[in-house]
């Protein structure tokens, strides 16, 4: 008879096996935590107390900011903890729930990502219509239904991936409880949850993708116009970090969730997890606060020491 016992608990595998490599790997990792922690905290305190920054650009920040908070802390804590313990297991539900999170938070970052390039393009290219197509309203609709709609989507996908029967191995070859690695250790086909991925990484990723790209050959080409050249300088640079981040970020989904199966590679899959769970959530802050004048003038206004008169 085929086995169809289901796993109970997971065993996930740390950064390193080297005692030495080990150490050096948990405090590189948890400084770029620390760092992804405060610097979107300070991104979200900020829009949130200052007045001036309570416009659609700085709303959809602080939605991306928190999204990369909780992005990095479904995944970063339990990696650090795995690295340096020789308990490396983490229970059904765990996974299930890392799983879920880490599929959410991801494919939202995506349509956030879209519409925060989206909002670019009206106030460059539509300035005069702005307020009424980016209104507060019209934010907070395309926000909740973006999280509603995502959140939604992810939870079919952890219901049909956990209701597979994983009776290969309990060792997950990966960081974190993550689909394609798990559809190894299903000793059924998984090929309709493949196709399943695609069509959905197709709707959200590839879909999000485009309408990025697009708002920003259409902020390109009226940049052009511009006859001031530090100010065509000024956009570039803008565009260019942000097309940058949003390369680095649907470049690393679409190579874990739109490739063919028998391209699977436990190496390269793992390196490139780390750009978009670590790395991405760690530099964004940089790329789209830090940079800012607006920012950092209320971030120097938050930390100026009070001078007597």
């Amino acid at each position: 008879m085929e086995n169809k016992t289901t796993a109970t608990r997971f065993i996930l595998i740390g950064l390193s096996t080297n005692p030495y490599l080990q150490i050096f790997y948990f405090i590189l990792f948890l400084i770029m935590y620390l760092i992804t922690v405060i610097g979107n905290m300070l991104i979200i305190v900020v829009v949130r107390i200052d007045a001036k920054l309570h416009t659609p650009m700085y709303f959809f920040l602080s939605n991306l900011s928190f999204i990369d908070l909780c992005f990095s802390s479904t995944i970063v804590p339990k990696l650090l903890i795995n690295t340096l313990s020789e308990d490396k297991s983490i229970s059904f539900l765990g996974c299930a729930t890392q799983m879920y999170f880490h599929l959410s938070l991801g494919g939202t970052e995506c349509v956030i990502l879209s519409i925060m390039a989206y909002d670019r393009y009206v106030a460059i290219c539509n300035p005069l219509r702005y307020n009424s197509i980016m209104s507060t309203q019209i934010c907070i609709q395309l926000a909740v239904g973006t999280w509603c709609a995502i959140f939604l989507n992810s939870s079919s996908h952890a219901f049909f991936t956990f209701h597979l029967p994983f009776c290969r191995s309990k060792h997950v070859d990966h960081y974190f409880c993550e689909m394609p690695p798990l559809f190894r250790l299903s000793c059924k086909d998984t090929l309709m949850n493949e196709i399943a991925v695609y069509v959905s990484g197709g709707l959200v990723a590839l879909l999000a993708f485009a309408l990025t790209l697009l708002s920003y050959v259409q902020i390109i080409t009226t940049v052009l116009k511009i006859r001031s050249t530090k100010g065509r300088h000024k956009a570039f640079s803008t565009c260019g970090s942000h097309l940058a981040v949003v390369s680095l970020y649907y470049g690393a989904i679409i190579f874990m969730y739109m490739r063919p199966r028998n391209s699977y590679s436990p190496e390269k899959d793992r390196a490139v997890s780390i750009l978009y769970t670590v790395v991405t959530p760690m530099v964004n802050p940089i790329i789209y606060s830090i940079r800012n004048k607006e920012v950092k003038g209320c971030l120097k206004k938050l930390f100026k020491p009070k001078v007597n008169s």
